[in-house]
């Protein structure tokens, strides 16, 4: 009678349902390794864009403070509630007397070389004329270092000269400069009732003070239209 073949005993076989389902350690600290790149990948990103923000705040609040700056430099704007009190008053655009301040004293009050003062470059006498037409009969020459009274003063006069030249900007402005004989004698001569082109000014002066105020006055109501209405 043979011998009986022993059994050998098989090796259990793993199942690949259970290796899929139960990864091996290595498998778990690569994953456990790719979350903490994207942990990090995402605070940096978040942290990139925080650094942005603030950097994108700072150039903007930067670049506001430079533009007033700037405006404040290039075209600036002192005693606007004045202006506007006057303007109103005297039926005038608040940005062309803005615009005569800027050209007569770049809104500094100074004395000039022929005695004219304050904010709108007033003469004494011319002063003491309006102060004779408006009541101002306690009037002094120092009043005119006050802003109020300068642009008071200043406005009726405009107004005056509108008035006297049929509302005619540029011969009005031509007489703020140059006098108001002067542009009378001009009118005579050349047979004109108003100089309507800055151009048909006798003086290379009083031609470049006129363009360069309606440039301003044109400014003025675009960059002040807030502050100065109308």
């Amino acid at each position: 009678m043979a011998a009986p073949v022993p059994l050998t005993q098989s090796k259990a076989v793993p199942s690949r349902t259970a290796t899929a389902k139960s990864p091996s350690r290595r498998a778990q600290k690569r994953q456990v390794k790719k979350a903490q790149r994207r942990s990090v990948a995402r605070r940096r990103t978040i942290g990139l864009l925080v650094i942005l923000m603030l950097v994108g705040g700072i150039a903007f609040a930067v670049s506001k403070t430079y533009e007033k700056g700037y405006r404040e430099l290039a075209l600036p704007l002192r005693h606007d509630d004045i202006i506007r009190q006057q303007a109103k008053a005297k039926d005038l655009d608040p940005a062309l007397i803005a615009a005569v301040i800027y050209q007569e004293s770049r809104f500094r009050p100074r004395e000039s070389s022929a005695g004219a003062l304050g904010l709108m470059q007033l003469l004494p006498d011319t002063a003491h004329f309006i102060a004779g037409k408006t009541g101002g009969s306690a009037f002094t020459t120092e009043d005119l270092a006050t802003p109020q009274i300068n642009i008071q003063y200043g406005a009726w006069y405009l107004r005056y000269l509108m008035n006297e030249f049929d509302n005619h900007e540029v011969t009005a402005l031509a007489a703020y400069n140059a006098g108001i004989g002067t542009v009378q004698g001009w009118l005579a001569k050349s047979g004109e009732s108003a100089i309507t082109d800055p151009d048909d000014i006798p003086y290379p002066e009083t031609r470049e003070y006129v363009k360069n105020v309606l440039k301003a006055h044109d400014q003025y109501r675009v960059e002040y239209a807030k502050e100065l209405g109308r």
